[in-house]
């Protein structure tokens, strides 16, 4: 039996995550549940599964989960710190980490310090602290299992392939909703709009970045870190389907793929069992139906941000912390109506010029250059 704790339950991935546990309740626990602020839904989840710990990250509604679940032996906490705290605990072996952007790196961080495997649904993580992360699980000795279904992809790619060296990673993305759009049309879309995703069920940041594309750059980055490959040799291949979930290519010219339907339960469902592969509830691939796959390069004239998220990997440093924090800002005022469509990646890279660059930044250097990113971008809009 496999102890969990998800950080984000009440979010996208969480909730899949939970469906899953659902379905395997000899295999998988759910140890710990967090959330920011939907306490009806933590409430509902931990009634269902009777967790040994919920934490609400919005302090104000921990009275209102407390005495909810009064009558059930679950601990209730409330806060960052305590999110922190809790996925240090002995009832936990596996942290899927699912809380959106940078929020999710001090617990993370939390996590790898205390020897638990990673099921790491948190891009940002990689994107922000790459490098950190990567030496703190090389001491702890602390397994990644990726969730995002690209990396995924990947990771079942190369199972088996032991050291053979990968000439390149082929990392398909959908193109959103406004794959086929001219600038002009870009410069007019409204949130509402952006919203839309053609092929996946995500929540509202992740799916205003697959619709600028910063998604794919962030994913680039992860897999850049996850699998010590040169951003060069990482393609961004727009593949409309969205049937072939990443590829790799070797040195003798063969292409391994991963296929399967538009599913995250299937990739939370690996990270959960790895090396085991479990029957899952879902929606089988008919090539018959599917009839035919498309592929296209990606255009980083229509979007930028994936021009952005090549250049910061280049640059290095503290460089992708910046255009992360960019990234979060200008994608909230978006959605709030406070700027437009093609106004986000140029502050991200306003904000890029005129930050602070430091090369070999240490953990408390990126939470500095957040905060000051964050500041800048805000400025640079108000």
């Amino acid at each position: 039996m496999k102890k969990i704790a998800i950080l984000g339950s009440t979010g996208s991935i969480g909730t899949q995550a939970l469906d899953v546990i659902k379905q395997h309740p000899d295999q998988f626990e759910a140890r710990v549940l967090t959330a920011g602020s939907n306490a009806e839904l933590l409430i509902a989840q931990a009634r269902a599964f009777v967790p040994d710990a919920v934490v609400i990250a919005n302090e104000s509604k921990y009275d209102q989960v407390k005495e909810a679940l009064a009558d059930l032996p679950i601990k209730v906490y409330m806060g960052a710190e305590a999110i922190c705290q809790v996925v240090q605990s002995d009832e936990v072996d596996i942290v899927l980490t699912a809380m959106v952007g940078f929020a999710g790196l001090r617990p993370t961080v939390a996590a790898i310090e205390a020897g638990k495997t990673l099921a790491l649904a948190n891009k940002e993580t990689l994107v922000v602290a790459g490098s950190v992360i990567r030496s703190l699980c090389l001491k702890h000795k602390v397994a990644i299992l990726p969730v995002d279904s690209e990396h995924s992809a990947i990771f079942q790619c190369l199972n088996g392939e032991g050291n053979n060296h990968i000439r390149r990673i082929l990392l398909t993305a959908s193109g959103g909703p406004f794959r086929t759009k001219s600038l002009e049309q870009l410069q007019q879309v409204k949130p509402e709009q952006a919203l839309q995703h053609p092929n996946w069920k995500m929540g509202a940041k992740i799916t205003i970045d697959s619709a600028t594309m910063m998604n794919k750059g962030f994913e680039m980055i992860e897999a850049h870190w996850l699998y010590a490959v040169a951003p060069s040799d990482i393609q961004v291949v727009v593949h409309p389907e969205s049937i072939v979930h990443s590829a790799v290519e070797f040195d003798d010219g063969a292409v391994i793929a991963q296929m399967g339907t538009p599913d995250m339960r299937l990739p939370i469902q690996y990270a959960f069992s790895y090396p085991q592969r479990l029957p899952l509830q879902s929606e089988a691939l008919d090539l018959f139906k599917v009839a035919s796959l498309h592929f296209e390069e990606a255009d980083q004239n229509r979007f930028p941000c994936l021009r952005l998220a090549y250049e910061a990997i280049e640059k290095g440093g503290n460089m992708p912390c910046v255009l992360n924090a960019a990234g979060e800002i200008t994608n909230l005022a978006f959605r709030e109506g406070r700027i437009g469509f093609m106004d986000i990646p140029y502050y991200i890279e306003r904000t890029m010029s005129s930050a602070p660059f430091i090369k070999e930044p240490s953990l408390d250097d990126l939470f500095e250059t957040d905060a000051l990113a964050r500041d800048l971008t805000c400025s640079y809009i108000n």
